[in-house]
């Protein structure tokens, strides 16, 4: 298994039945990757979920595991189905169907940035497709698979907190919800990936804070959400999007004044969900 594939840190205590995990803040863009693309540094890192990883580093601290992925969005995307490939981008591959990610050139290999920006001039191999999703895609999913398992062998429950962050302008035309435009979304696919007690006490954590908070959209969770919910299991997935200007400069991917009164905003946010997750003793103790 590469270590390139990933990261975890690890509590010194498992003391909760809630993973928390970043697929998309991942900064590794190789000079190899780099030379592929036909755009800058600052373009091909407009999809990214910058600092979303930093945002949530507290949560080892309160007895949850974070998994991070170490590559970026835009050379392999760890929330889509491995066989959503885009024959517009790979050679060889024939197209499955009506998929509308993979139609909008946002397959498990991206075509496109933020605002359909191409990331390369031509198409790739298969044989490197195939080489992304061996070595990065594959051990990302086992290691989060390993620790839903864990978290469910020592707790009888495992509950998912997918982190991500979203374009402000994908909120911007939304019309006002009640207390106003939401800063944070979390998707559970109407209810099809997580119980509504887990997800009505993940809302509850965020609007302690003082967060605008909405459900499904315009997010309600995709390939991972759907993977690895499985409620009637008494496993919960919840993606999380938080409003990238409460905390960055969009334009120039850099934290903004906001960051760190945020990131500690987010310690009692995270501190409360990984509370979700000690309700039960740990069957280990049984």
């Amino acid at each position: 298994m590469p270590d390139t594939a990933f990261s975890v840190i690890s509590p010194q205590k498992l003391a909760s039945a809630v993973v928390f995990a970043s697929p998309h803040s991942g900064t590794d863009y190789s000079d190899s990757f780099l030379a592929q693309s036909i755009l800058g540094r600052k373009e091909i890192r407009s999809s990214e979920d910058a600092f979303v990883d930093q945002l949530f580093q507290a949560a080892p601290e309160f007895g949850s595991p974070l998994l991070m992925a170490v590559k970026p969005r835009a050379y392999l995307d760890l929330n889509r189905s491995p066989d959503e490939l885009d024959p517009a981008v790979i050679e060889g591959v024939q197209l499955r169907g009506q998929n509308p990610r993979v139609a909008s050139g946002l397959g498990v290999i991206p075509r496109v940035v933020a605002n359909g920006r191409a990331i390369y001039r031509g198409k790739l191999p298969v044989t490197e497709a195939e080489q992304r999703i061996r070595c990065c895609w594959h051990p990302y999913h086992r290691a989060l698979k390993g620790l839903l398992e864990q978290a469910h062998q020592y707790f009888g429950q495992a509950i998912l907190v997918d982190c991500h962050s979203m374009p402000h302008e994908a909120i911007d035309t939304m019309v006002p919800c009640k207390g106003g435009k939401p800063e944070v979304v979390l998707g559970d696919r109407f209810g099809a990936a997580a119980d509504n007690s887990v997800v009505d006490r993940i809302e509850a954590a965020f609007a302690a804070a003082g967060l605008n908070v909405a459900r499904n959209t315009p997010f309600a969770g995709a390939y991972i959400a759907q993977t690895y919910g499985r409620p009637s299991r008494r496993q919960h997935a919840v993606q999380v999007e938080i409003d990238r200007a409460l905390y960055m400069d969009e334009a120039n991917i850099r934290p903004n004044g906001n960051f760190e009164p945020l990131q500690q905003l987010l310690r009692q946010v995270i501190s409360e969900i990984a509370a979700i997750g000690r309700d039960a003793l740990p069957l280990a103790a049984e």
